[in-house]
C-alpha cells in the first residue's frame, strides 16, 4: 500500500512539474489525469515555442530524477534508521522515479522524450508540422516494437511482463497516431470561423406546434434527437427527444412544443465568429454533435460534428485546397453523428 501510494504521489510531482512550467510559457493546463499506465498533463494549446516546448517536457523526467535520487540516498542510509519494510519502499521508490524518468525520455511521441525529440527538430527545420510528423513516426515505431517485444516475453515464459509491455506499446502506438490526427485537425480548422461551416437556413420548430405533429414531422423525418424552437427566427428554447417521452399518447395532439420546451443549454450555443477548433474542443469537452449558431438572439445556423470531419476528409483528400468560399453556401441537413477527435495535447508519464 506504501509503494501504490508513493508511485502515485511520484507521478503526480511529474505531471505537476510539466504543468507549472508550462503555465510559465503560458499554456495552461485542461487537467492531469491519472491512469493504468501513468499520467497525463493535457495542453489546452499547442507549445508556443521549441524552447517552452523542450523545457515543458524535460520538466517532468527531471522532476522524477530528483525525487528519485532523494530517494536512494535516503535508503542508502536508511538500514540503520529504517526498518526493514519501510527500506523496502523507499528503495523500491527510489528505482522506480529513476525508471519513470529514463523510460520518459525515449524519443517515441508523445513520451516526453518524444517532446523534446519535437522539440530539437522543430528549432532546427523551424517546421512545427513536419517535426511533429516525424516524432510521431518514431512513437509509431517504438510502439509497434513494444507490442512486438511484449509477445515474445508472453511466448517464452514471462506472461505478465508480456502482456503489460504489449498493452503499453499499444497505448503508445494509439496516441502517436492521435497526434498525427490532431495536427491536421488544427492545420485544417485554426483560424476558420465556424460561420464558414455551419448549416444554413437550420431546420427549427414553432413554439405552438404539437407534440404529435413534432414527433411525425420532425424526429421521424429527421432523425435529430434535438430541434431549436424558433419565433420569428429568435432563438426560445430547444426541445428534445426525452422531453416528450414520457408524454401519454393521448395528450401529445394536445400539449404544445411551448408547453415542454426548455432554455438551450450555453454549451451547445456559440457565435458565428468562434474559431471552428475552438468548436471543435467544446463538442468533444461537452459530448455534443451539433452546436446552435447564435448571435445577438437569433439562430444564424447549426454547426454539425458530421460536416466538420467531412470538411476534413475532403481537404486530405484534395491536398487542402478547399476553398473555404464554396462551404458559405446552404447545405442539406444531415444524420449527426457521435464522438469527436481529441484535442488535448498530453504530456506523457508512463510507468
Amino acid at each position: 500500500m506504501a509503494g501504490a501510494v508513493g508511485l502515485f504521489i511520484s507521478i503526480v510531482l511529474h505531471e505537476i512539474t510539466h504543468a507549472l512550467i508550462a503555465r510559465r510559457y503560458d499554456m495552461p493546463i485542461a487537467g492531469i489525469t491519472l491512469f493504468i499506465f501513468g499520467g497525463v498533463a493535457e495542453l489546452h494549446k499547442e507549445p508556443t515555442s521549441a524552447k517552452a516546448e523542450f523545457l515543458v517536457a524535460i520538466g517532468g523526467p527531471i522532476a522524477s530524477m530528483v525525487l528519485g535520487t532523494v530517494l536512494l540516498v535516503v535508503a542508502s542510509v536508511g538500514p540503520d534508521v529504517l526498518s526493514p519494510a519501510a527500506f523496502g519502499v523507499v528503495s523500491y521508490l527510489g528505482d522506480l522515479n529513476w525508471i519513470l524518468a529514463l523510460f520518459n525520455l525515449v524519443p517515441a511521441f508523445p513520451l516526453d522524450g518524444g517532446r523534446v525529440f519535437r522539440a530539437g527538430l522543430w528549432g532546427w527545420m523551424d517546421d512545427f508540422a513536419r517535426a511533429t510528423r516525424i516524432a510521431a513516426g518514431a512513437g509509431e515505431f517504438f510502439g509497434i516494437a513494444m507490442i512486438l517485444y511484449g509477445i515474445l516475453e508472453f511466448v517464452t515464459g514471462n506472461a505478465i511482463a508480456g502482456v503489460w509491455l504489449f498493452f503499453i506499446g499499444f497505448f503508445l502506438h494509439g496516441a502517436a497516431g492521435a497526434a498525427r490526427q490532431d495536427l491536421a485537425l488544427r492545420r485544417t480548422f485554426a483560424g476558420l470561423p465556424v460561420s464558414v461551416l455551419m448549416q444554413r437556413n437550420p431546420i427549427g420548430v414553432a413554439p405552438d406546434l404539437s407534440i404529435a405533429d413534432l414527433i411525425e414531422h420532425y424526429f421521424y423525418r429527421y432523425y435529430f434527437k434535438a430541434f431549436p424552437v424558433l419565433r420569428d427566427h429568435e432563438l426560445v428554447g430547444c426541445i428534445m427527444a426525452n422531453d416528450v417521452r414520457n408524454l401519454p399518447p393521448g395528450d401529445r395532439t394536445r400539449v404544445r412544443v411551448a408547453d415542454v420546451m426548455r432554455p438551450c443549454s450555453p454549451e451547445i450555443v456559440i457565435p458565428p465568429d468562434l474559431e471552428a477548433l475552438e468548436a471543435l474542443i467544446k463538442m468533444q469537452g461537452g459530448r455534443h454533435s451539433r452546436l446552435l449558431v447564435v448571435e445577438e438572439g437569433r439562430l444564424h445556423g447549426v454547426l454539425a460534428l458530421s460536416d466538420m470531419l467531412q470538411y476534413l476528409l475532403l481537404k486530405q483528400e484534395l491536398g487542402g485546397n478547399i476553398r473555404d468560399s464554396s462551404l458559405s453556401a446552404s447545405k442539406t441537413p444531415g444524420t449527426s453523428t457521435t464522438g469527436a477527435a481529441g484535442a488535448a495535447r498530453p504530456y506523457q508519464a508512463a510507468p
